[in-house]
């Protein structure tokens, strides 16, 4: 059998449900190994279709999507409304979220894993693929990061894009410089406030309540992909009062800083998972 690999192919970026970190940013690097026999012009695959192909297939399937593992014992729903489901964490505490199908993705297995996630797009390229192709090799995986990262959540319902999607995430270093050096304790006490995070805006809450001593916020709004809410435990939203576009999530950073250290200057450089962000200074 003849292979041909693809390295560093993509990038997916989503969000997952755990039972006790509940919703988890996260950003993946697929690199993909097709084996088979050569076909007539002595390929296993042409190079040239690899990003037109499975490029498209591995982002239109998992990128800024939910993944749902099936086979949570805390996964249920009311079969009135299919569109909308209740994940139960581990702290007695809840997770619900409603969105078009098209948002989220079920995986058959009781936690996400990249090795459950790998195997279902494994399949799907299967299905697609020259019958030359006979086996196709998945492998996500984490960016290697030396400095401190954090893992956040958000929707952006005014974007035409899939960011409207209001559960997606990143898994994101982030960089600031004090007065011209590099100040790691700073990185690292950011990182640790949006370990695991939603950030949310103000402008799409339509509830607090309470709830089993636990309070709980709502998120609701209509984007042109249809209609989006989430509800979590407050104590794991991160509020903000513009939009959380990676831009304004950098401006905001680097605002909390500034009125932290006035007479320093201050340069945010937050990531939106691997190898993209945004810059500010103050």
């Amino acid at each position: 059998m003849n292979h041909l690999f693809v390295d560093n192919l993509t990038v997916i970026d989503f969000a997952y449900l755990d039972p006790a970190r509940g919703l988890v940013g996260e950003s993946w690097i697929a690199d993909v190994v097709l084996g088979g026999e050569l076909d007539d012009q002595g390929m296993v695959f042409d190079f040239s279709n690899v990003k037109r192909t499975i490029k498209r297939i591995i982002d239109e399937r998992v990128d800024h999507r939910l993944v749902i593992p099936r086979g949570y014992d805390g996964l249920s729903w009311n079969q009135d409304t299919p569109d909308t489901f209740t994940w139960a964490l581990t702290d007695g505490s809840h997770i619900i979220h409603r969105s078009p199908d098209e948002a989220v993705v079920w995986l058959s297995a009781d936690r996400v894993i990249p090795s459950a996630v790998a195997a279902l797009l494994e399949r799907e390229l299967l299905a697609v693929l020259p019958s030359n192709v006979t086996s196709v090799q998945i492998n996500l995986r984490e960016e290697v990061l030396e400095g401190a990262y954090y893992h956040y959540v958000h929707g952006l319902k005014k974007h035409l894009g899939n960011c409207q999607r209001i559960a997606h995430g990143h898994r994101s270093p982030i960089r600031i410089d004090r007065n011209g050096k590099r100040d790691g304790e700073l990185e690292r006490s950011w990182a640790k406030l949006w370990q695991d995070i939603y950030v949310g805006s103000e402008e799409d809450v339509v509830r607090r309540h309470m709830e089993d001593g636990v309070a709980y916020i709502t998120f609701e709004y209509e984007s042109n992909q249809g209609e989006f809410a989430l509800t979590l435990p407050e104590a794991r939203v991160y509020m903000m009062n513009t939009d959380t576009t990676v831009e304004f999530i950098a401006a905001h950073i680097a605002d909390e800083l500034k009125a932290k250290l006035p007479s320093d200057s201050i340069l945010v450089k937050a990531y939106e998972g691997v190898g993209k962000g945004a810059i500010a200074s103050r």
